[in-house]
């Protein structure tokens, strides 16, 4: 047995909680990224001649890769080594960055959003297996995935910010640009500090088919909510995306049922506390990137917002996600089984998304809006914090990194479903209600009102759907999960060899 194998039973890793620091700039990053660019879109576009008809790809090519090649990423940690898997996704995310902020023209900007998503898929599962595998002391582990649930739930709000700021008084480009140092930062202290735990790689084969099957018929899924987005749910192509999606992702599972070293061994999605997750996490997604895209088109074209006063606007929400994550979940989670967090917390998010089906065009924000974010940020942080957690827990540490990515691919479709979904509810509600009031509006004046009212109409339509999605969340939450609460920590046999340990939570049942 190595020196390092032999003390990483024993002795936690001194420098687990600076290892942290570089984890969570990473994710923030890539957290970051996928709200930020939305914003810097319109400038974008106009700079590089983009077409309407051409604009999503700005979007869709990074969706594309990063949820298509999610399982791969994670696997290719598992392989690899998280540490070498997350240095190198950080070098190629900052590469891709620095090739979007100087693209001239529209091909190198979809190739780099395509790039971005490649080292992204690599990154993310890296970067939460890498916890896993460190913090394995239950009230240790707690205290890290409550920051780095924090990170995931507020890091969307916090690239709104960011992204009005540097398009407002700087250049779209810097929304490129400002990976760089993070990435670089973030690479530099993995390196020197990071000390990934011996014996948890998987040296296995790498499962071909189940890598061909499993991108494809993510990419398809992906692809196919994007497309519905666009040109609607009956679109001949979208209804083939979603039957080959499915086609191939039921091919995927036989395989992977079959083979002996499967791309995702189906004992991590079976397991139900790791399913509820999987499934909860993925639902309140959709409600929450809906309700992103709502809040901003509300925010500035009804209220006439500017970009960065609308990125501030969503600071309540952020302050409520960090109180959850690092307050309530950090401090109740070795105290109380996860799903008496996460049935909860679904449920105080779902009551904050309740009082937004009450905006109209003249809400005040003080008295609407700020308590509807608070609520809906404490109970995303909260309910985040457990299912993170929970997520990676109990697993082999040689699936950790497929089991990371799972968590991933949860919320990357989860995205692709809200923003298509909740969408369509909005515009047929939007189409609906100027249908039946335009013919009463005189003026132009009164046409505009209508408009807008329409406007608002379509977004509480969608805010309702997105309460009942919540409330969905919770109940799976509560009924699936049924893991107790984490208390001693004990010695397991994890890896390949007989001299392979790590240390991991006992769960109270």
């Amino acid at each position: 047995m190595s020196e390092t194998a032999a003390k990483a039973p024993g002795v936690a890793d001194p420098g687990r909680w600076k290892a942290l620091v570089f984890i969570a700039l990473a994710q923030l990053m890539v957290v970051l990224d996928a709200t930020i660019v939305n914003i810097a879109l319109p400038s974008a576009q106009q700079d590089l001649g983009i077409s309407d008809g051409n604009r999503q790809w700005v979007v869709t090519a990074y969706a594309l890769a990063f949820g298509g090649l999610l399982l791969f990423g994670g696997r290719i940690a598992d392989l690899w080594g998280r540490k070498r898997t997350f240095v190198l996704g950080l070098a190629g995310f900052a590469a891709a960055s620095a090739l979007g902020g100087a693209a001239t023209n529209q091909a190198m900007m979809f190739g780099s959003r395509a790039l971005q998503g490649v080292f992204g898929a690599l990154l993310a599962p890296a970067a939460l297996s890498l916890l896993a595998v460190m913090f394995t002391d239950a009230r240790e582990r707690a205290k890290a995935f409550g920051i780095y649930g924090a990170i995931a739930g507020g890091g969307g709000a916090v690239g709104l910010i960011l992204g009005g700021f540097l398009t407002e008084y700087l250049d779209w480009r810097w929304t490129f640009f400002v990976n760089i140092p993070f990435a670089v930062i973030a690479a530099a202290g993995a390196y020197f500090v990071i000390r990934e735990p011996a014996g948890g790689r998987n040296r296995s084969p790498l499962d071909i088919p189940g890598v061909i099957l499993s991108t494809l018929g993510l990419v398809a899924l992906v692809y196919g909510f994007t497309r519905a987005e666009s040109d609607g749910w009956s679109d001949t192509t979208t209804v083939g995306m979603f039957v080959a999606s499915a086609v191939l992702l039921l091919a995927f599972v036989v395989v992977e049922a079959k083979v002996r070293t499967p791309l995702l061994p189906l004992r991590v999605v079976t397991e139900r506390n790791r399913g509820g997750v999987y499934l909860s996490l993925g639902l309140a997604i959709i409600a929450m990137f809906g309700l992103f895209l709502f809040l901003t088109y509300y925010l500035q074209i009804v209220k006439g917002y500017s970009p960065v006063k609308t990125g501030f606007a969503f600071l309540p929400m952020i302050a409520g996600m960090i109180t959850g994550s690092t307050q309530i979940g950090t401090r109740l989670m070795t105290r109380v089984a996860p799903r008496l967090l996460m049935g909860p917390g679904f449920l105080v998010a779902a009551l904050g998304m309740l009082l937004l089906t009450r905006l109209e065009i003249d809400s005040s924000y003080p008295a609407l809006l700020l308590p509807a974010m608070l609520l809906l940020g404490l109970g995303m942080g909260t309910a985040f914090m457990p299912a993170m957690s929970l997520s990676t827990q109990g697993v082999q540490a040689r699936d950790a990194g497929v089991a990371s990515a799972m968590v991933n691919t949860s919320q990357q479709v989860g995205g692709a479903i809200g923003t298509a979904l909740l969408n369509t509810v909005a515009a047929s509600a939007t189409a609906s209600y100027i249908e039946d009031h335009i013919a009463s509006a005189a003026s132009r004046s009164q046409r505009q009102l209508v408009e807008l009212e329409a406007m608002v109409e379509g977004y509480t339509s969608a805010i309702w759907f997105a309460v009942g999605i919540l409330v969905v969340a919770a109940a799976i939450a509560l009924t699936l999960v049924n893991a107790g609460r984490p208390n001693m920590t004990a010695v397991t046999r994890s890896g390949e060899g007989a001299d392979e340990e790590v240390r991991v939570p006992v769960v109270a049942h």
